[in-house]
């Protein structure tokens, strides 16, 4: 069974921007050695039918689907070091009494440290373990029955967040992105001994 340091579930805006936030962490004393994951499903991504035309630095025109496609082509060039899970769907989550988690998906378990769920809200989810944390969305109209997982400050429970729209957030992309950089840094910063921690690229 393959072992992760942190698994993200979730290949849509959240969990690819987690993702990047911590490959971009590699050859940090605090994340050497690190062992990161993303069981990278987009099928059920609202991206799928989105134009984003509103968003910051994105060209009139830019189709949701292009985000997905280049966001994990982006991922691999960039960070080749996260592993990519794909064709794999999550359906069950167990938590141990240390915090750690083992996901379990149609195809496959893995031991994860930490686990970061950032799929979409829908009230169709049904990886069995959650459901203790489902409650209805707040920031969304009730007429659309979505739900949220129930947390503070993007953690459900030590070793277990949650990032994007199913966090409690509003459904708009560059909220889903940074609600995913968000976690990408509070995991970061629990690496680096709890000392604040961003990750920025400058030119020299």
């Amino acid at each position: 069974m393959k072992n992760f340091d942190v698994l993200i579930i979730g290949g849509s805006a959240a969990g690819l921007s987690c993702a990047l936030i911590l490959g971009s962490a590699k050859g940090k004393p605090f994340a050497e050695g690190k062992e990161i994951g993303i069981v990278a499903h987009q099928k059920a991504s609202a991206l799928n039918n989105a134009e984003l035309n509103n968003v910051l630095g994105f060209k009139k025109g830019t189709k949701g689907t292009e985000i997905l496609n280049e966001g994990l082509t982006q991922l691999s060039k960039n960070y080749s070091h996260i592993e990519q899970i794909h064709f794999e769907k999550v359906i069950e989550i167990k938590r141990f009494e240390d915090n750690t988690s083992e996901v379990i998906t149609n195809k496959n378990s893995y031991k994860a440290k930490i686990v970061v769920i950032a799929v979409g809200p829908s009230k169709m989810i049904n990886i069995v373990g959650l459901e203790q944390f489902v409650e209805s969305h707040i920031q969304m109209p009730i007429e659309k029955d979505k739900i949220m997982l129930r947390n503070f400050n993007h953690l459900i429970d030590e070793g277990l967040y949650v990032a994007g729209i199913i966090a409690g957030w509003r459904s708009q992309y560059a909220i889903a992105a940074g609600s995913g950089a968000q976690v990408g840094t509070d995991i970061l910063t629990l690496w680096n001994e709890g000392k604040h921690t961003m990750i920025h690229d400058v030119i020299e």
